[in-house]
């Protein structure tokens, strides 16, 4: 029989990547599931009824939620979430706290995408002075929002974001807020509303696609490990044969 001699090398290449490379697959796999269970609340919480803000803040589980809201906003306190695309086009959403008339209760409410063509010059918005009856839904985000640098602590107003720190935002300002963003329907308060739910296009069947191709590339270390161990056997038996002779 053919002896299988890999080389110590080749072995210690393939002891460190292949594990990677199956977990890097079940991990694609697990983050299709994520999303799908995601996709599958903002479903079925889009079709239901919308609670009110009180009902809201009893709820263990409020992402995707439909809210009925009845205030006023905060214009002097405006947020900014900066690098936002839509169509190609670089802009901004604008976020302002929103007191809801009978719970008492501050939210931040996300009104939609704003073009920013210039940094030259602001983003022009404008906030509405009078009550207004909307409405929102919660929106939770899948994971940690990711920053190179922390935004500056008390700049001026409004002011300019990467994320959004609700908790930190009620802090500042001495107020009792949601912990959670809320993004605003269509409507006469809202800006550009066309929120993507699954942020980048990575949808499910993305997911799935690349835990194919890390179990591919698994798969083909693998071979190609197998392949090398008896070949270079052949050729050492083939070599001591042809030395004997």
């Amino acid at each position: 029989m053919t002896r299988f001699r890999p080389g110590i090398a080749p072995t210690l290449v393939v002891l460190l990547l292949l594990p990677l490379l199956v977990f890097l697959g079940f991990w694609q796999l697990s983050r299709a599931e994520q999303k799908r269970v995601l996709l599958t609340n903002y479903a079925e919480r889009q079709v239901a009824a919308p609670v009110t803000v009180g009902q809201l803040l009893s709820l263990d589980a409020p992402a995707f939620r439909r809210v009925q809201l009845r205030g006023h906003f905060d214009g002097q306190h405006s947020l900014l979430l900066d690098n936002r695309v839509r169509n190609g086009e670089v802009g901004v959403e604008l976020l302002q706290p929103f007191q809801d008339q009978a719970s008492g209760q501050w939210l931040l409410l996300n009104r939609g995408w704003l073009p920013w063509p210039s940094r030259r010059t602001p983003p022009q918005f404008s906030t509405p002075e009078q009550i207004l009856d909307l409405q929102a839904w919660v929106y939770e985000s899948p994971g940690a929002p990711f920053q190179l640098h922390a935004d500056p602590q008390g700049a001026p107003w409004p002011r300019l974001v990467t994320a959004l720190m609700p908790d930190k935002l009620w802090a500042e300002l001495g107020r009792e807020g949601f912990a959670d963003e809320l993004r605003i329907a269509p409507g006469p308060a809202a800006y550009v509303a066309d929120w993507p739910l699954v942020s980048t296009g990575m949808g499910p069947e993305k997911h799935t696609a690349y835990a194919v191709q890390w179990f591919a590339l698994a798969l083909a270390l693998l071979g190609l490990y197998l392949y090398l161990g008896w070949h270079t056997a052949q050729e050492k038996r083939h070599g001591n044969g042809h030395q004997s002779a």
